[in-house]
């Protein structure tokens, strides 16, 4: 798109340093290169709110594996309003393809509604 960003603000910076990044790098290319597209000058504006409104982390509990993975992933619909292909989907957001997130998600019982 030919665009040039030549500052991030601190703020920003902060913002994307301490978010988790559940949805690992994928995650954070998505961001930054939607912020770049809606970015409407040479400044880079990040969405800091969606990174902010991350939940805390679980604390350890005698839930099965299954069980966590089941509730990571309707986390993850939720966050994505039940959109499970394409960049900013819920297979995006956890780093897999969306034919082995939808396998998963028959194996565990997961069923999602927009």
């Amino acid at each position: 798109m030919n665009r040039v960003i030549t500052t991030i603000p601190s703020e920003a910076m902060e913002a994307l340093v301490k978010y988790p990044w559940p949805g690992n790098i994928r995650e954070l290319q998505n961001l930054i290169e939607r912020a770049v597209i809606l970015s409407p000058a040479a400044v880079l504006r990040v969405p800091v709110a969606e990174l902010k409104a991350v939940a805390t982390p679980p604390s350890p509990s005698n839930a099965s594996l299954e069980e966590v993975d089941r509730e990571h992933i309707l986390r993850v619909l939720k966050d994505s309003h039940g959109v499970i292909g394409g960049p900013n989907g819920a297979a995006a957001r956890l780093g897999m393809k969306r034919t082995t997130l939808q396998s998963r998600m028959q194996k565990l019982g997961v069923t999602h509604s927009r």
